[in-house]
């Protein structure tokens, strides 16, 4: 079902509009003092009809690290969302980078919309790379502690509300 970053969809049946379950869109740069070069991007759903499965979200997630002209990107499927509120946790399996043995792996980031300056978490925080990310879960990330960088931010999230 084709649907736009803020969650619309075509109406249903009953003639109200659809949106999808959950989706989490958009791009930053994260703020360093140092001048490094972070970008993250995210294009990640979950349809309506997929409600009860945020291991059913399809879409890719992608992001780069530049310093003084080293660094590397990647490029991941996403095999889960799961969003409340303003806050998103998508994860993937990177599917492509120029980051030796990072291939494969998958990773996790959390992502919190704050209509201002966004704030942005990576499960490999704590291993210093996604390549040193081991075994890591479906749908795990960090809290998000890095900020993004003033006036760069569009994320937007879009909140899961399952059927208990």
């Amino acid at each position: 079902m084709p649907s736009t970053a803020s969650g619309s969809a075509p109406a249903a049946a009953s003639g109200e509009p659809r949106r999808e379950a959950a989706a989490l869109t958009g791009s930053a740069k994260l703020y360093r003092s140092a001048g490094d070069d972070i970008t993250f991007s995210f294009d990640a759903h979950l349809a309506a009809k997929n409600n009860d499965d945020p291991l059913k979200a399809t879409g890719t997630f992608e992001w780069s690290h530049y310093a003084d002209g080293d660094g590397a990107w990647a490029k991941a499927e996403v095999d889960c969302l799961v969003t409340g509120g303003k806050v998103a946790v998508v994860s993937g399996v990177v599917t492509d980078s120029d980051l030796p043995g990072a291939k494969g792996t998958r990773v996790g980031i959390t992502v919190h919309d704050t209509g201002g300056r966004d704030r942005l978490g990576y499960s490999w925080a704590s291993t210093g790379n996604p390549v040193e990310t081991k075994d890591l879960p479906k749908c795990v990330g960090s809290a998000p502690f890095e900020k993004v960088k003033k006036g760069t931010g569009d994320f937007t999230v879009v909140p899961w509300n399952p059927k208990f």
